[in-house]
């Protein structure tokens, strides 16, 4: 029954594509904000989403957590019709789509040779991340998690290995192997954080313990790597800002509990910054 479901998923994604395609960039985008405000919460749990935002943020209203999930919610669907132009954010050299904070840091690390651990966590677009970094010049690898849907997670691994990042690691136990080769064989490592792992530690997040992932912290206790976290902001419909702070070396005797934890305070400081662009339906906390 779910394979069928599946396909029937598969089917209307491909049938949206074709449209996004047909439409261009700009009205692609506005129109799968609209296609996620009012498809998106049949997909996932609106009460999870709720729960979540009085978890982080306690002191909003109703009015303002619903304004939250319905910007969520309108992100999610201009994410999608973006998969379809990947391409075009591949070869764009427009500073008018994508605008770059720190690109010295990613040249800096380029010259070095030396791999760093990039985290960030499902921000506006966080496909963008690992495109803009290996576009840069650097070796890349990049964590990810298969979709549940076996139709739809083949042509996002397509696409994700043409266009946003050669290398792709599968995330869990079976691709530890493959990560510990990529560092020995100098690719830096991309990541996000912010999504719960049942082979991480319980740490605090936004004031309630979550499961949360220690590969930064275990690659640098292992093999000295610098941690970089990295932001992306949607400006305006298709224009991004891409962050990337200056890379952190942590003192050896820091515990993998503490980076874990600062890594965690990063990443609250960033969802603060603009709610609506973080996706809230993800299950943190249970």
């Amino acid at each position: 029954m779910k394979i069928i479901k599946y396909f029937i998923e598969f089917l209307f994604i491909l049938i949206l594509f074709f449209i996004f395609k047909l439409l261009g960039l700009k009205l692609a985008s506005k129109f799968g904000s609209i296609i996620g405000e009012l498809l998106g919460p049949f997909f996932r749990s609106k009460k999870k989403i709720i729960t979540n935002i009085k978890k982080a943020l306690p002191n909003s209203d109703e009015k303002n957590i619903e304004k939250i999930s319905k910007r969520m919610w309108k992100n999610y669907g201009r994410i999608l019709s973006e998969y379809i132009f990947i391409k075009n954010f591949r070869n764009s050299k427009n500073e008018k789509i994508i605008s770059v904070e720190g690109q010295e840091f990613l040249e800096e690390i380029k010259n070095s040779g030396e791999p760093v651990v990039f985290v960030s966590g499902h921000f506006n677009n966080f496909e963008l991340m690992a495109m803009q970094i290996e576009k840069s010049g650097i070796n890349l690898a990049a964590i990810y998690r298969p979709l549940n849907n076996i139709f739809l997670n083949l042509i996002m691994e397509r696409l994700r290995i043409k266009y946003i990042c050669k290398k792709q690691i599968k995330k869990g136990r079976s691709g530890t192997r493959d990560l510990i080769e990529s560092i020995k064989k100098k690719y830096s490592i991309a990541l996000m954080i912010d999504q719960r792992v049942s082979e991480g530690i319980k740490c605090n997040f936004f004031g309630h313990p979550a499961l949360t992932t220690t590969i930064p912290a275990q690659l640098f206790k292992k093999f000295g790597c610098k941690i970089v976290p990295v932001y992306i902001e949607r400006i305006t419909d298709v224009f991004f800002k891409i962050k990337i702070s200056k890379p952190i070396i942590y003192d050896k005797m820091t515990s993998i509990e503490e980076i874990t934890l600062d890594l965690n305070k990063w990443l609250e400081k960033r969802i603060l910054n603009n709610p609506s662009q973080w996706i809230w339906s993800h299950n943190r906390w249970k």
